[in-house]
């Protein structure tokens, strides 16, 4: 009997290399700032005892770092068509994430650490002999509201790109 050729495969795809104009685009450059402000915060807050309002705080700032380096990792390597219905609409998707979710949340934390070190600022005394967060929630306020700022720029650095008609990142 006549053999039946087998289907054909997936289309192979090329290898793995990095979008090396990524890296150098501002928002690459913002990015990179990003992650390394947010990982700042969040383990500056996980590091240290932490009641209340700070376990929001550090649940969005992990939130907003996941999802950040969800989008570096996917932009860096060129494969934003992978992802479903957002990866034809990736300009849209990163403008919707560092305004709304980036700015939106690290504002929040940025408030709430802001608020304890606030609460905590009478145990900066000299001669305080207890332990003291005072200086942990100021850092963390600190690094929290660079970020927001940083996710503001790549923000309207997406929407100025969006307002011209472009439909990259870079």
């Amino acid at each position: 009997p006549p053999t039946v050729p087998p289907p054909p495969g997936p289309p192979a795809r090329g290898s793995l290399s990095l979008h090396r104009a990524y890296l150098r685009s501002p928002l690459g450059v913002l990015r990179l700032g990003q992650l390394a402000l947010g990982a700042a915060f969040w383990v500056t807050v996980a590091a240290h005892k932490y009641e209340g309002a700070a376990h929001f705080a550090l649940f969005a700032a992990v939130l907003v770092w996941l999802l950040t380096l969800a989008l570096f990792g996917l932009s860096l390597l060129g494969r934003w068509e992978l992802v479903p219905w957002l990866g034809s609409r990736w300009l849209l998707t990163n403008l919707v994430h560092d305004l709304a979710l980036g700015v939106g949340l690290y504002a929040a934390a940025t408030g709430i650490m802001g608020h304890k070190a606030k609460q905590r600022s009478f145990c900066n005394l000299p001669g305080y002999s207890q332990h003291c967060l005072y200086s942990a929630y100021l850092s963390a306020s600190i690094c929290g509201g660079i970020t927001a700022c940083l996710y503001l720029f790549s923000g309207l650095y997406c929407l100025s790109r969006r307002c011209q008609d472009q439909r990259d990142i870079i």
